[in-house]
């Protein structure tokens, strides 16, 4: 079983930047890929950025290409999202995902295929 705790989240105006945490407990964060996915209200949970396990792969949506980072230090089993230029329509839910990883440069962009979720954490551009 992987525990999975999003921070970070808040209030930020636009063209602001904030950087998420996602810190797993239970196992190793060795061997697993993991995702990041957010969720406005009336919408459904969309992609947002993966990174598989040993880091060496990464993957984005269109949307934040260019604009967000992930990353992860699997020593403090911690996975980050850093964001910059965030704009109105960032503003969301932001959950952390965890998958056992299928091979060292696997990500996957859809939610299904994750196992393991976070609650979540508020992301909040004003305009």
């Amino acid at each position: 079983q992987v525990r999975v705790v999003e921070s970070g989240g808040g209030l930020v105006q636009a063209g602001g930047s904030l950087r998420l945490s996602c810190a797993t407990s239970g196992r190793s964060l060795n061997n697993y890929a993991m995702g990041w996915f957010r969720q406005a209200p009336g919408k459904e949970r969309e992609f947002v950025a993966a990174i598989s396990w040993s880091g060496s792969s990464t993957y984005y949506a269109d949307s934040v290409k260019g604009r967000f980072t992930i990353s992860r230090d699997n020593a403090k089993n911690t996975v980050y999202l850093q964001m910059f230029s965030l704009k109105p329509e960032d503003t969301a839910v932001y959950y952390c995902a965890a998958q056992l990883a299928r091979g060292t440069s696997w990500v996957e962009y859809h939610p299904d295929e994750y196992k393991y979720w976070g609650q979540g954490t508020q992301v909040t551009v004003s305009s």
